[in-house]
C-alpha cells in the first residue's frame, strides 16, 4: 500500500566506493567452494605448464636435433610435443568447466540474495525506488558480473599462470634476454592502471543509465493503454530516445577507452618483440646464444603478450563488473524491514479490538502525516475512514499492518502493542482488499490461495462462493485451473476485485481492511462486490477507506480525516445531523451524482 505522500527517490551508490573493498566482499561468496578451488587451480597450473614447456622443447630441438640432423630424436620430440599439448588442451577444458561450475553457483547465490533482500525491504524503500532500476540490478548488473567472472575468469586464471610460467622459463633459459623482455612490464602496469581508472568511471555511468532505461521501459510497457488514451505515445518515444541516447553515449565513451587501451598493449608487444629480435640476433651472431634459444624467446615473447592482452581485456570487463557489484551491494546494504523486537512473541488469536493512542507518524523527519490520532475500534465494528487525498487514511491502515512503525504513541490490538509481537503473526490475522487488485501469473485457484497456499480445493471453492465469484470461475474454459496470465489482464476490474475478496475470505482474518474496494467497477458488478463484502464484514473488525460516501453509510463509526487528525467522528446519521465537514462532502457527492 502506497503512502499518502510520495517520498524522495533512492539515490545512486556513491562513486567513491573502493573497488578493492567491493572485490573483497565478492570474494566472500567464494568461501563455500574453497575445497573446489585447489582442483581448479591445479588444472590451471597444469595447463600453464604445458604452455610454457612448448617453446622450450622447440628451441632445444633446433639446437640439439634439427641442426645435428637427429631424425629419430626429432620424431620422438614431435610425439612429446603432441602429448604435451593434448594434456594442455584437456587441462584447459577441465579448468573452464570447474571454474564455470563455481562461478555460476556464486552468481546464483548473488541473485538469490538480491531477491531475498528485495522481499525483506520496508515499504519506505519502495516508496523512494523504481521497479525498473531494481530489475536492472537483479538482471543487468548480475549479467555484467557473469560476463566478466563467469565467462572469462577461467581464461584469466589460465593466462595468469601461463604468464608466470613464461617469465620463469625466460629467466631460466637466458637471464639477459629475460630481463630485456620484462622491461615493458612496468609500462604495462602503468598503462593498465591509468586506463582502468578512466574505464571504471565510464562504466559506472553505463550501469546507472541502463538502470534509468530499464525504469522507463517498465513504466511505459505497463502503461501502454494510458499512453495511447492520453495521446502521449510520441512524448514517451522522445523521452525513451533521450535515455537511450544517454546510455549509448556512456557505452561509446567506455568502448573508446577500451579501443585506445588494446592498441597501447600491442605497441608495447611490438617493442618487446623488436628488442628480443635485435638483441637476441646480436647474441646469436656473437656466439653468446644459440639459434634455438633466440627462437624459443621469440615464441615466448608472443606467448608472453597473449596472456597480457587477455588479462587486459578481462581487467576492462572487470571495471564494468565492479560498477555493477557496487550497485548490487548498495542494494544489499539497504536497512532491512522493520525488525521484530528481540523478545517479540507470537500474536495470540485476537478478538480484533484496535486502539490508536496519541499516534504520531511521518514518512520522513520533516514530513509529518499523523498528528495525535486517538480512537478505539471495538471488536466486530466497521470503521469508515473518509477525507481528502493525502489526509492520512492509508497511513492509518499501514500502521495497523505495521508496514511502518509509529514515531510517537502506540497502536494496540487487544491491548497489545503491535511492536511487541512478530510481524508475521500480526499480519496472519489481517486481511486486505485493495482498490488496485494484484493478481499473479498462475491459475485462478492459486491466486485465491495466495495467502493460504495449503488450502484445499473445497476451501478455495467455498471462499469463491462467499465472494460471489464461483459461478464466473466455473464458466471459464478450465474453471479453477484457468491460467490468468500476467496481472489477470484477461479479467475485468470487477472480476479481479471479486477474486481479491475470495482471497481475503480464505484467509479468514479477524481484522479486515478495504481500500476503495468498490471504485472503478460497473453498477451490476458493484452489487455483487457489495454483497460479498457484507458477508466478509460479518463478525470482523473492519476499516473501510472509500471516497464514495454512499458506501460507508452502514459503518458503526465514520472518521473524517484532515491534515493527519480526526476532525469528526460518529455514525453516518450523527455526522449528517452535525451539518459539518462530512455532511458537506456527502451533499457535494450527492449533488454531483444527481447532476450526472
Amino acid at each position: 500500500m502506497k503512502p499518502d505522500s510520495a517520498a524522495p527517490k533512492a539515490v545512486a551508490p556513491k562513486a567513491n566506493v573502493r573497488p578493492r573493498s567491493t572485490l573483497q566482499r565478492f570474494l566472500q561468496y567464494v568461501r563455500p567452494y574453497r575445497k573446489e578451488i585447489p582442483i581448479a587451480l591445479g588444472l590451471v597450473a597444469l595447463g600453464a605448464a604445458t604452455q610454457a614447456l612448448g617453446p622450450f622443447l622447440i628451441g632445444w630441438s633446433i639446437d640439439n636435433l634439427i641442426i645435428p640432423g637427429n631424425v629419430r630424436g626429432l620424431a620422438f620430440m614431435l610425439t612429446l610435443l603432441t602429448v604435451n599439448y593434448v594434456f594442455g588442451v584437456q587441462a584447459i577444458r577441465g579448468q573452464i568447466l570447474r571454474v564455470g561450475w563455481i562461478v555460476q553457483r556464486i552468481l546464483a547465490q548473488l541473485r538469490q540474495d538480491i531477491f531475498l533482500k528485495v522481499q525483506s525491504l520496508p515499504l519506505s524503500f519502495f516508496d523512494r525506488s523504481e521497479a525498473g532500476d531494481l530489475m536492472s540490478r537483479l538482471l543487468n548488473d548480475v549479467n555484467t558480473v557473469n560476463q566478466a567472472f563467469g565467462q572469462t575468469i577461467a581464461q584469466m586464471l589460465g593466462n595468469l599462470f601461463s604468464l608466470l610460467g613464461i617469465i620463469i622459463a625466460m629467466l631460466a633459459i637466458n637471464l639477459q634476454l629475460g630481463l630485456l623482455s620484462n622491461l615493458v612490464v612496468p609500462l604495462m602496469i602503468l598503462t593498465t592502471s591509468l586506463f582502468s581508472r578512466w574505464a571504471r568511471e565510464r562504466f559506472r555511468v553505463t550501469r546507472r543509465t541502463i538502470g534509468d532505461l530499464s525504469t522507463k521501459l517498465e513504466e511505459d510497457i505497463g502503461s501502454v493503454k494510458e499512453a495511447q488514451a492520453f495521446n502521449r505515445v510520441r512524448l514517451n518515444i522522445e523521452e525513451f530516445q533521450q535515455l537511450n541516447a544517454a546510455n549509448r553515449d556512456a557505452n561509446i565513451q567506455a568502448v573508446a577507452i577500451t579501443a585506445a587501451f588494446l592498441p597501447s598493449i600491442d605497441v608495447l608487444n611490438t617493442l618487446a618483440t623488436a628488442g628480443v629480435l635485435a638483441y637476441g640476433g646480436y647474441l646469436a651472431v656473437t656466439g653468446q646464444a644459440t639459434v634455438g634459444v633466440v627462437t624459443a624467446f621469440l615464441l615466448y615473447v608472443q606467448q608472453f603478450f597473449r596472456p597480457i592482452q587477455i588479462l587486459s581485456q578481462f581487467y576492462t570487463q572487470a571495471q564494468s563488473a565492479i560498477a555493477g557489484l557496487e550497485r548490487i551491494f548498495a542494494l544489499l546494504d539497504e536497512p532491512a524491514q522493520l525488525k521484530d523486537a528481540p523478545d517479540a512473541y507470537e500474536m495470540p488469536p485476537i478478538d480484533g479490538d484496535v486502539t490508536f493512542e496519541n499516534v504520531q507518524f511521518g514518512y520522513t523527519p520533516t514530513q509529518r502525516v499523523l498528528n495525535g490520532v486517538n480512537f478505539r475500534a471495538a471488536s466486530g465494528q466497521t470503521i469508515a475512514l473518509v477525507g481528502p487525498t493525502g489526509a492520512g487514511k492509508t497511513t492509518i491502515i499501514n500502521l495497523i499492518l505495521r508496514f511502518y512503525d509509529v514515531t510517537g504513541g502506540a497502536v494496540k490490538i487487544d491491548d497489545i502493542d503491535i511492536r511487541q509481537v512478530t510481524q508475521a503473526s500480526l499480519r496472519r490475522q489481517i486481511g486486505i482488499v485493495l482498490q488496485d487488485t494484484v493478481l499473479f501469473r498462475g491459475t485462478v485457484a492459486e491466486n485465491i490461495a495466495f495467502g493460504r497456499p495449503q488450502a484445499t480445493q473445497a476451501e478455495i471453492e467455498a471462499a469463491a462462493q462467499v465472494a460471489n465469484v464461483h459461478d464466473f470461475i466455473t464458466s471459464l474454459p478450465q474453471g479453477y485451473a484457468t491460467e490468468l496470465g500476467e496481472r489477470g489482464a484477461m479479467l475485468s476490474q470487477g472480476q479481479r476485485q471479486l477474486l481479491s475478496i475470495a482471497r481475503a475470505v480464505l484467509v479468514d482474518p479477524r481484522i479486515l481492511i478495504l481500500d476503495e474496494a468498490t471504485s472503478s467497477i460497473d453498477t451490476r458488478t458493484e452489487a455483487l462486490v457489495q454483497s460479498a463484502i457484507a458477508r466478509l464484514l460479518q463478525g470482523r473488525t473492519s476499516f473501510v477507506i472509500a471516497h464514495r460516501l454512499s458506501t460507508v453509510s452502514q459503518a458503526d463509526q465514520v472518521f473524517v480525516i484532515q491534515q493527519g487528525q480526526i476532525v469528526e467522528r460518529g455514525t453516518h446519521a450523527e455526522l449528517m445531523a452535525q451539518q459539518g465537514i462530512y455532511a458537506n462532502l456527502y451533499a457535494l457527492q450527492l449533488g454531483s451524482a444527481t447532476a450526472a
